[in-house]
């Protein structure tokens, strides 16, 4: 991954650090691997935010943030990327992962007409939380080890290309000088 493309999208860490929202995290922002955009800080931020987007719990922004410094990975994508559970995927995201753990425990289907209301949601949730929370934490393990590997087997292949464009300029650049002949 070019890291000019992720300065690009992400705000300046500075002005991060700056936020009045955020001093009462104080020292903690002074890490390095929180901001810093390295292979190893961004695919763990992915991870991170993937991983909490299944958790079917409010606040996924804080536990994200809270896990990215514990695990010391980067705090921005592991916030931005909880929202890929957003209104419109959460309800076929929370039904994969329903099914993944009913599939696990060994349970059946549980159906019911949905109304989307708190009453309904209060009242089915003592039948289908365990399944729920198996398959959110199961499937987001998962989603999280895919975008691990796709983050650094993307940055290992942007550098790889990276290497040899530059060694094929070298080389053309070596071959093009004047007064340079090449031993046959």
């Amino acid at each position: 991954m070019p890291r000019q493309l992720l300065k690009r999208y992400l705000p300046d860490p500075h002005r991060i650090t700056r936020r009045r929202e955020l001093r009462w995290l104080g020292k903690l922002l002074d890490d390095p691997f929180l901001l810093h955009l390295n292979r190893r800080s961004v695919a763990g931020g992915v991870a991170v935010g993937l991983f909490t987007a299944f958790i079917p719990l409010p606040a996924q922004m804080l536990i994200a943030a809270g896990l990215a410094v514990a695990l010391r990975v980067n705090l921005i994508l592991s916030v931005v990327l909880v929202w890929v559970s957003n209104p419109l995927t959460m309800p076929a995201m929370y039904y994969f992962a329903y099914m993944v753990g009913t599939w696990m425990i060994g349970v059946p289907v549980f159906h019911t007409g949905f109304e989307p209301s708190l009453s309904w949601f209060w009242h089915e949730i003592g039948v289908i939380w365990k399944p729920l929370f198996l398959g959110s934490l199961t499937t987001g393990s998962l989603v999280a080890l895919a975008g691990y590997g796709a983050v650094q087997l993307a940055w290992r292949l942007y550098i790889v290309r990276h290497l040899r464009h530059r060694q094929r300029r070298a080389a053309r650049l070596f071959n093009q000088r004047p007064g340079v002949h090449r031993r046959e």
